[in-house]
């Protein structure tokens, strides 16, 4: 029997998934005869594609869970790099844990669930599932952070433009290049990441504020909300592809209330998309189905769909579908980044 050593532990890294290598659009087009997740997927898959062709559609990402590190963190940069997505808005741990931590030359790992969490602790290993993260590697990653941080100007700083540093670091420090955050940063593609505390940089920042008490960057979220709804009225129409749900998912929903209330008439989210494996039984439902938003004036109802499934299963091949149906090609990029320059 092997040995449990961490060397052991961590051997086999997680291969991210290439929507590039494969045309999923046979089988999404049978799927559409077909019932239950299946038609589903199938419509999500022909809803997300409408966004692309839309011309004056701003496309909006949401991305919460540990799609990243499970091995679709190809996907978004894809996503990025052929235009099909304008801004993105994501968990701290999303961008900074998987996909910062990646582009300074770590990796996940395959591991598993049925395994001694106590021995996992000992060895310096952190578990996402069935997933292995180097504890060690992880702090390197937060004093990246820091490093960041003490370099700019104390003030408080929006998620997207601390993102946008984190982004041109790379461009001269990363190990594995064409990571999310650098490619976004290369394309204008913003990301906002309204609970960033909620990650690596969190530790990073608090040890940035620990030693700089009088003066220090800060993260303002509701600058992020601020900035994210001058999106939105710059964008007017717009769609949104939602994996997972919470704050990401109310954050880009919340644009058209936010818009109204500052005296802007906008419209609803005209396209919008949501894969999740949340229940709806007890209210909850990863904060509201799609068609339960459209009560707030957020969602418009016509072009949305729920999908019920673990994300890694289906956004493959919704993306590889959109990809290889080939309207990115058609479009002009929206830019947004430089809205803020």
């Amino acid at each position: 029997m092997t040995k449990k050593t961490k060397k052991n532990l961590l051997k086999t890294p997680i291969k991210h998934i290439d929507i590039k290598s494969f045309d999923s659009r046979r089988i999404i087009e049978s799927m559409a005869g077909m019932s239950f997740t299946a038609r589903d997927l199938a419509r999500a898959s022909e809803i997300y594609d409408m966004m692309i062709k839309d011309k004056g559609c701003a496309i909006f990402l949401a991305i919460a869970g540990s799609t990243s590190s499970a091995g679709c963190m190809q996907i978004y940069v894809d996503l990025v790099k052929n235009n099909m997505v304008d801004a993105i808005i994501a968990t701290g741990a999303s961008i900074v844990d998987m996909d910062f931590f990646e582009a300074l030359g770590f990796r996940h790992y395959k591991g598993s669930p049925n395994i001694d969490d106590n021995l996992l602790r000992k060895l310096y290993i952190d578990r996402i599932y069935d997933t292995f993260i180097d504890e060690e590697e992880l702090q390197a990653c937060d004093q990246t952070v820091k490093r960041i941080a003490d370099s700019l100007e104390p003030r408080p700083y929006s998620s997207r433009e601390f993102i946008s540093k984190m982004g041109e670091y790379l461009i001269t420090h990363s190990k594995k290049k064409d990571s999310l955050v650098e490619v976004a940063f290369k394309n204008n593609v913003p990301i906002f990441c309204p609970a960033f505390s909620d990650s690596s940089a969190g530790f990073g920042l608090v040890r940035h504020q620990w030693e700089n008490p009088g003066k220090h960057v800060s993260i303002d979220s509701v600058k992020d909300f601020l900035e994210l709804t001058k999106i939105k009225i710059k964008a007017k129409a717009s769609g949104v592809l939602i994996i997972g749900g919470g704050v990401p998912k109310n954050f880009i929903q919340d644009t058209v209330v936010a818009a109204e209330i500052l005296g802007f008439d906008v419209p609803m989210h005209k396209y919008a998309v949501q894969i999740t494996v949340a229940d709806a039984r007890d209210g909850a439902c990863s904060s509201s189905t799609l068609k339960e938003a459209s009560s707030w004036g957020k969602v418009k109802q016509g072009y949305d769909q729920m999908v019920y499934a673990e994300a890694t299963s289906v956004l493959p091949l919704l993306s590889s579908y959109a990809y290889h149906k080939g309207n990115w090609k058609k479009r002009k990029r929206k830019n947004f980044s430089k809205i803020f320059l």
